[in-house]
């Protein structure tokens, strides 16, 4: 037990002794290090020390260097500034040096010109003293010539009034002996007669006077006979040259476009995602787009021509642009329309300046222009317009009338049928009124109201317009009654649909045989848009004639627009 005593203390012993020990060969380690991290650091700084001096020295040359180069390039550039400064400087001079001798050239010559000019008026001066000299003896001369033709004058109008005075009782003798032989005879013929002189005459004057009456009378019936003839001839000889020199082709206007493509895979994208695009442009623009099995090509169906060429016009963009949605359509719509009524502007214009007509009004050569995307009785109204204006040029011209008022009477006669203003008049009263509203002249105004006979014909082209209005209706191909009548069924379902409130827009489609009524979504509900399609269709059945049925879609959407700033 004591033995493990003393083993367990020397072990304390010893272990106090190593901790000892290390401790201090633990703090001498650490001084070691110390001194070692403090001699590295002075080492590096002097180092970074030298390292910056080279740096700096380094930097300093080169600065030293650039500015060098830099003074030696700004002596050079300042040297060569210089020398082209001199030698501007040189050409500057020389050239003021030949203007100042060419100023002293022109100098000499300007004076040499004075006196030259001073020399010419001397000479004129001369001569005009001249002149004025030589023109007062000839003043003199003429005045003597003069003084002794007027006593020469004098002289033979004495004589002459002298042989006046014997002429004068030389007639009145003879005329005093002439009436007594008058008077002889006379009184002898009133002896053998029995009648007085008054008698005599009248009887004279009567017999003369009824045989005149059956000479003219005669002469009177044979005139006018033959005039009627020549008139006859005369006037169906200008008819027909008029026609012959005024040729002119004839299209029938129908209801359907077709607009083509170059592959069927654009059908699909027309028609779109379930039919979306395709509805959207037949509502946007009020026709029938009809999408079949016709390889390369799609109809458009509708009545009204302009419609129809906002549709060919809207998918014509649509397909080279490539983006065909629902948006896109009704902007390019909406700017095909207004590319539209810039087109009719042109046409106007450009058919006023081919027939030669000027100082139309701006409205009535817009009104012209609407003549093209409109048909009467199949016709186009444009062409018709035009050929009835060469016409009445030709006629007039013929008949020595006023060419220009009967050419603008012709392109305007059916100006009413373009026109929104009061549709229940005649198109030719209405015509009437705006040409007299546009400042027309009296006889155009005249000839436009009269050619169907409403108002009488005041005017020598009135009968012409009228004439050649039927020569273009009438000529073979030229029109079709029917289309007409068409064309006013479907107007009138139009604006049959229209009359009735909360309707924006109507379409008639298919012929006639669908009407497609857009109402205001804010002012009609869903119960009211179908009590709207039923008020429709009975409307329709009581005051219109059609075959077969007509289908009444109302179209109520509802949109709801909101802008992110």
């Amino acid at each position: 037990m004591p033995d493990i005593l003393y083993i367990i203390l020397a072990a304390v012993l010893a272990l106090g002794v190593g901790i000892v020990v290390g401790r201090q060969l633990a703090g001498k380690v650490k001084l070691d290090h110390e001194s070692d991290a403090k001699a590295r650091a002075q080492l590096i700084i002097q180092e970074a020390e030298s390292q910056a001096t080279r740096t700096r020295d380094e930097r300093i040359q080169q600065s030293k260097d650039k500015f060098r180069q830099l003074k030696n390039e700004f002596e050079q550039d300042s040297k060569r500034q210089k020398q082209e400064l001199d030698a501007e400087l040189t050409q500057r001079r020389q050239g003021v040096v030949e203007q100042e001798q060419s100023i002293k050239q022109l100098t000499q010559t300007t004076q040499r010109q004075l006196e030259q000019l001073q020399k010419k008026e001397q000479d004129l001066e001369a001569l005009r003293e001249k002149l004025q000299n030589d023109s007062q003896q000839q003043r003199e001369r003429l005045d003597a010539q003069d003084e002794k033709r007027r006593a020469t004058l004098e002289t033979q109008l004495a004589k002459l009034q002298r042989r006046e005075e014997e002429v004068e009782e030389e007639l009145e003798s003879t005329r005093e002996s002439l009436n007594a032989q008058l008077l002889q005879v006379q009184h002898q013929l009133e002896t053998i007669s029995g009648l007085t002189a008054a008698e005599a005459r009248e009887q004279l004057v009567e017999s003369l006077k009824n045989e005149a009456q059956i000479q003219a009378s005669s002469y009177i019936k044979d005139v006018v006979a033959q005039a009627k003839l020549s008139a006859t001839k005369d006037a169906k000889k200008v008819v027909l040259e008029t026609i012959q020199r005024t040729a002119a082709e004839h299209a029938i206007e129908n209801c359907v476009s077709i607009f083509n493509i170059e592959s069927d895979d654009v059908k699909g994208k027309i028609i779109g995602r379930e039919g979306r695009n395709i509805r959207a442009l037949e509502a946007a623009t009020g026709v029938e787009i009809i999408v079949d099995d016709t390889p390369e090509a799609i109809i458009i169906s509708g009545f009204d021509p302009v419609r129809r060429e906002v549709a060919r016009l809207s998918l014509h963009l649509l397909v080279k642009d490539g983006r065909i949605h629902p948006a896109r359509i009704e902007e390019i719509v909406a700017k095909t329309r207004k590319n539209i009524d810039e087109e009719i502007v042109e046409i106007g214009e450009r058919t006023i300046i081919d027939l030669g007509i000027h100082g139309l009004h701006p409205e009535l050569i817009k009104m012209v222009g609407r003549m093209r995307f409109r048909s009467s009785y199949g016709q186009n109204l444009l062409q018709h317009s035009r050929e009835v204006a060469n016409l009445c040029a030709t006629m007039a011209a013929e008949l020595g009338l006023n060419v220009k008022h009967a050419k603008r009477a012709g392109l305007l006669h059916d100006i009413g049928k373009v026109s929104t203003e009061e549709p229940e008049l005649p198109h030719a009263i209405l015509g009437m009124e705006m040409a007299k509203k546009y400042k027309e002249h009296p006889d155009v105004v005249n000839a436009i109201g009269a050619h169907h006979d409403e108002i009488e014909m005041t005017a020598m082209i009135s009968p012409l317009v009228q004439a050649c209005d039927a020569i273009s209706g009438s000529r073979p191909g030229a029109r079709r009654e029917m289309m007409e009548s068409y064309i006013k069924r479907l107007k009138q379902l139009e604006e049959t649909a229209v009359s009735f409130d909360g309707v924006l827009q109507c379409y008639a489609i298919q012929a006639g045989r669908e009407l497609r009524v857009m109402v205001n979504a804010d002012n009609v509900t869903d119960e009211r848009a179908q009590e709207l399609s039923y008020e429709i269709s009975q409307k329709i059945e009581k005051e219109m004639q059609y075959p077969g049925q007509i289908k009444i879609t109302v179209i109520r959407e509802m949109r709801a627009v909101a802008y992110a700033k």
